[in-house]
């Protein structure tokens, strides 16, 4: 891997920040004084020291992120906050994404990383990953709410959804597991055994051990 490469990915600077900083003769490999950002170094192997300070490098970052209300899971967006809106702009340089996505308005842990292998491994149907969310209804959750996400809820458009679990915890609250993630499924979900949902909060995504 490059020098200047290495350095901007461990947030050290932008590529322009880190260009300034080696011509100032702030950095060393293995002890010897470095200009030249070309110089190809392996992480792990080589001791990389930037401004008398050890450069810490790890491929992969990982966040466990408590994306509130009102902010959308994506990298960008022309209208709405994002996600990544929340990170250090340093921290925004290691080409971090979401894994998978939270509606706008609900809240709850969001992966990020900027591991793809991951991820894949998260979103992909045939793992089937656990969702979890915390859900407020208008009216009250009946058992034959429970047989219907058990059998697979049909959408008013007509989709009938994976088999899901829905656990009452009071008369209008309850814990909804689903193993997909269409768009806006819990809410469609309950609009289709005539409630309507007003508050979503994730609780778990699975676990990340392999």
């Amino acid at each position: 891997m490059r020098l200047d490469k290495l350095l901007a990915n461990t947030g050290i600077g932008t590529r322009k920040e880190v260009k300034g900083i080696l011509k100032k003769g702030n950095v060393w490999v293995n002890g010897k004084q470095v200009k030249d950002g070309g110089l190809q170094v392996t992480p792990g192997s080589d001791e990389v020291v930037v401004n008398g300070n050890m450069v810490q490098f790890s491929e992969f970052s990982y966040w466990m992120l408590n994306k509130p209300q009102g902010v959308v899971s994506a990298t960008e967006d022309k209208v709405d906050r994002t996600v990544m809106d929340l990170f250090k702009p340093e921290d925004r340089r290691k080409g971090l994404f979401p894994v998978g996505r939270l509606d706008k308005d609900t809240e709850g842990l969001l992966l990020i990383t900027n591991d793809g292998a991951l991820s894949h491994q998260l979103l992909s149907p045939k793992k089937h990953v656990d969702k979890v969310y915390f859900v407020k209804v208008t009216g009250e959750l009946t058992k034959e709410d429970q047989i219907a996400f058990e059998n697979g809820v049909v959408f008013l458009d007509g989709y009938k959804a994976l088999p899901a679990k829905l656990e009452i915890l009071a008369a209008g609250e309850a814990l909804v597991t689903i193993r997909e993630g269409k768009f806006h499924q819990v809410k469609k979900m309950f609009e289709a055994c005539g409630k309507k949902s007003d508050l979503f909060k994730t609780g778990e995504d699975g676990e990340l051990g392999t």
